[in-house]
């Protein structure tokens, strides 16, 4: 069974041209099936009905998981047997009409602008590292870009001049321009002018932002900085990096930006995901109107 499970992670990477990320989880999902297929003793998948596959999904719901969970093991395995059935490894797909538990939408934690305000102050920019924090935060926050993509970064990405950095989805493998802000663009030219250059260990080093040994940043490196500058701001809530994302969107559209733009600087395929952030507003609107109007 795992010899059939390599296969299909390289038709995701070599054919399909999943995202790391992508691949990683389908592999978790489908090593837990597998084991669950195991203990049923279950030996081929030529075995597995659509029955097999519901009762894999009540376990999960016994233990716990999420219906966001349930839902991404759903697409894990039915991905992997239209994969089984395209190499012929079985002649009927049994999770054909497998219906997704319905996963209701929570609404995306974000900071307020003074929150955002507070945590971008708090890098000490009379070090070498605190120089390159704040552009990391001024950037993430200008841009609204991914943690996975802000540390893929290069160099040559940056048009300081025209004030734009270009970046390559690491979703969908697209590449899309983004502008950048007056802030975001002086906290990027005073790390590249007095920090960067100090702080890589090759000369010829392309991507941007690196750690305090000169090699590229990493996503645990940058999630144990944001942690810490929220501890330091006194922040009450629990901040991620990609909340700065969520904060960056919400503040664009409550500010008047259209959905189709937002989109575009998001990198999102579809306007659907982008459409979340109207609705934030809209609860932002009704809560000020219920606090204010004398007779709401």
């Amino acid at each position: 069974m795992e010899e059939v499970v390599i296969k299909y992670t390289d038709y995701l990477r070599d054919l399909k041209g999943s995202s790391k990320n992508t691949i990683v989880s389908y592999k978790r999902d489908l090593k837990n099936f597998i084991n669950f297929l195991n203990n049923s003793g279950i030996q081929k998948f030529q075995n597995v009905n659509k029955t097999i596959i519901t009762s894999y999904l009540l376990d999960l719901q016994k233990n716990g998981k999420s219906t966001s969970t349930i839902s991404r093991n759903i697409a894990s395995i039915r991905s992997f047997f239209q994969f089984l059935k395209k190499i012929e490894v079985i002649q009927d797909d049994p999770t054909i009409d497998l219906e997704s538990p319905k996963v209701k939408k929570k609404l995306p934690e974000i900071l307020s602008i003074q929150e955002v305000e507070l945590l971008l102050k708090q890098p000490n920019e009379k070090e070498l590292k605190g120089i390159r924090d704040k552009a990391m935060l001024e950037v993430l926050y200008a841009t609204g870009i991914r943690v996975s993509e802000l540390i893929c970064l290069e160099k040559n990405s940056v048009n300081l001049t025209l004030e734009y950095i270009k970046c390559t989805d690491s979703k969908h493998s697209k590449e899309r321009i983004i502008p950048l802000g007056s802030s975001a663009v002086r906290a990027l030219r005073t790390y590249i002018e007095k920090a960067r250059f100090a702080m890589i260990r090759d000369p010829k080093e392309k991507i941007l932002f690196v750690n305090c040994n000169g090699n590229p940043m990493t996503r645990q490196g940058f999630w144990k900085l944001v942690k810490v500058y929220s501890k330091k701001a006194n922040i009450n809530k629990p901040i991620t990096p990609h909340m700065l994302r969520h904060s960056f969107a919400a503040h664009m559209v409550a500010n008047g930006a259209d959905l189709q733009s937002v989109q575009e600087m998001l990198g999102h395929s579809d306007i659907s995901t982008t459409q979340v952030y109207a609705q934030l507003n809209k609860n932002k609107l009704k809560e000020v109107y219920l606090k204010t109007h004398p007779r709401a």
